[in-house]
């Protein structure tokens, strides 16, 4: 099991730490090895470079115990099966993606990969991103005080996931070959949560939580809400408490809610604990409710007319018929047999001829829900289609109630 003291360094930070073998120094990090795995490269292989002329050692990941900030200790016992060259076509990280152009899915150089940002996770050491920011230039100049002023004034580091690498090609050397980006040069800041999410979803553990943690809160919350909830349990249950309390701290009520019903209890209350107190109040009243069925809250007064009735007789008659509904907002069209054909706003029907009928202004596209859904699901609906009622179906579309905002209004002080 490999010792890390930093979760997250750059390949120039770790490039010349002392190598030991127990309490022996042997020599210097020169290099480390990569294998393009899934969508991050994972290190392999460590090349250490030895003093006096002495062959270089081609040390195995698995051999290596602990990174610290100033050395690496390595658990071998001779050198001689050690003192290998690295195989044909093995790649590089310092002397091959080092000082490399970027260049764009056109072809248009973007910049110059000044170093590479490298994530512990899972036992496993990954490249997470390339960095063309000047700041990194400079460091590895030894100019860490201007550094660090330029990145102050910027208040940005300019850096590329590599989840945006293509794969290196063939040919990759010292001096040949170019680190190509699958997107244009204009979005290399852009990810969509939804995309992010399939993406994360693909890879193994560690290369997921290698990823995520590189994001920052407000993309990572965004992208924790798309993620199937088997992922999201995973990545929350590895997340510090603080961390995860700060992404659930981004999302609305509704969303932390469906979030945190995935967890155990006592991870939640944990997390919500960390909370901002009135609003972890208003997770935990959702929470409380939110897998009751949605019948429980579901209302039948409403205006249900037939199709062939007409604008003007509706709204000659609209002040009785709206007597003692719970909805008056939508006019819901059924047939004789109370299957629901569809929905007239009143907005649109005030704004239509006299003589046109229920049948012709109707929208027949809907959004419902079914009678074994829950209050989750209606307030989630709600919300998301900015609706003021939903009507309820069963499976022969028979109007069976609706639920409306104000119906749980009490319940989710979030949809205010």
């Amino acid at each position: 099991m490999v010792a890390v003291v930093e979760q997250k360094f750059f390949l120039s930070e770790i490039i010349g730490r002392k190598v030991y073998r127990h309490s022996e120094r042997i020599g210097r990090l020169q290099d480390l090895v990569i294998v393009e795995t899934a969508k991050l490269p994972e290190v392999s292989k460590l090349l250490v470079s030895r003093p006096y002329g002495m062959p270089s050692l081609l040390v195995p990941w698995e051999k290596v115990q602990v990174i610290s900030a100033n050395e690496i200790t390595v658990d071998i016992e001779a050198f001689e099966p050690y003192q290998v060259a690295p195989a044909h076509g093995a790649i590089l990280l310092r002397d091959y993606i080092l000082d490399k152009k970027i260049l764009d899915m056109d072809g248009r150089e973007v910049e110059v990969v000044y170093d590479v940002k490298l994530a512990f996770q899972g036992g496993k050491l990954y490249a997470s991103e390339v960095d063309f920011s000047r700041q990194r230039l400079l460091r590895r100049l030894g100019l860490r005080h201007l550094a660090n002023f330029i990145a102050q004034q910027s208040g940005h580091d300019s850096t590329v996931s590599w989840l945006y690498v293509q794969p290196l090609p063939e040919g990759l050397g010292s001096f040949t070959g170019d680190v190509k980006l699958n997107v244009l040069k204009s979005k290399i800041d852009e990810i969509h949560p939804v995309d992010l999410a399939d993406i994360l979803e693909e890879l193994d553990s560690g290369q997921r939580q290698a990823i995520f943690n590189q994001l920052e809160p407000e993309h990572a919350s965004e992208t924790l809400e798309e993620i199937e909830p088997r992922v999201q349990r995973e990545l929350l249950a590895t997340m510090q408490r603080d961390r995860a309390a700060r992404l659930v701290g981004e999302m609305s009520p509704a969303q932390a809610a469906d979030v945190l019903a995935i967890l155990p209890g006592t991870d939640a209350d944990a997390i919500l604990d960390l909370l901002d107190p009135e609003d972890a109040g208003k997770v935990r009243r959702i929470l409380e409710y939110h897998d009751e069925n949605i019948l429980l809250f579901a209302t039948q007064e409403c205006i249900r007319l037939p199709p062939t009735e007409s604008v003007q007789n509706v709204l000659s008659g609209y002040r009785e018929l709206a007597r003692d509904k719970d909805v008056l907002t939508y006019i819901y069209v059924v047939d004789g047999e109370q299957h629901l054909l569809g929905v007239v706003g009143l907005r649109e029907l005030v704004a239509a001829e006299p003589n046109a009928l229920l049948g012709d202004l109707m929208t027949e596209q809907l959004i419902t829900l079914h009678p074994e859904e829950t209050l989750r699901d209606a307030v989630h609906a709600i919300s998301r289609y900015g609706l003021r009622a939903i009507p309820i179906v069963d499976s022969e579309r028979h109007l069976v109630g609706l639920v409306s905002d104000h119906d749980v209004r009490g319940l989710k002080p979030r949809l205010t």
